[in-house]
């Protein structure tokens, strides 16, 4: 059986892949710097719940065990699946940092911050950082397969915060 540090260690370790592969991607799914706009200006909040979309945690780690004094967060990695039409509804990340890599598809993001949708395609790689709110709606026809790490806040957000 793994212990805890060794745990951290392969969690980070992934996170470090995923920071490096976030840092080589093509910046194709980006706002354009004309169409950036103060929060809250951008794309309008959507009302939909979740909607065919699978959100499986792979891996985390509650970092109050660790002496890395964060207290309250679990560092996760989940593999978001999004069917057609499928959409991941309005969140904020103002306080939960996180790092999206699109492994299969394409799919548009609608953010407070930008006056256009986003199309991300798969080998690219998008933080989601303080001033962040933003919803994902799959317009294709084929399944979108995403994966996210983030420090989640386990006294803030619920289990069905995406």
């Amino acid at each position: 059986m793994e212990t805890d540090m060794t745990q951290f260690v392969r969690s980070l370790t992934a996170a470090a892949l995923l920071c490096g592969l976030a840092a080589g991607a093509a910046q194709a799914g980006t706002c354009p710097a004309d169409k950036i706009v103060p929060d809250g200006q951008g794309q309008a909040k959507s009302e939909m719940a979740p909607s065919g979309v699978t959100d499986t945690v792979i891996a985390s780690h509650d970092l109050a065990k660790h002496n890395i004094n964060i207290e309250d967060r679990l560092f996760r990695m989940r593999r978001l699946v999004v069917q057609p039409g499928g959409v991941v509804p309005w969140h904020s990340h103002s306080d939960r940092p996180a790092i999206i890599h699109i492994v299969k598809g394409q799919i548009v993001e609608y953010a407070s911050t930008c006056a256009v949708p986003i199309v991300h395609k798969a080998g690219e790689s998008t933080p989601e950082k303080y001033g962040t709110s933003h919803w994902w709606k799959n317009t294709g026809t084929e399944t979108v397969e995403l994966l996210s790490a983030d420090l989640f806040h386990k006294t803030k957000d619920d289990d069905h915060t995406m």
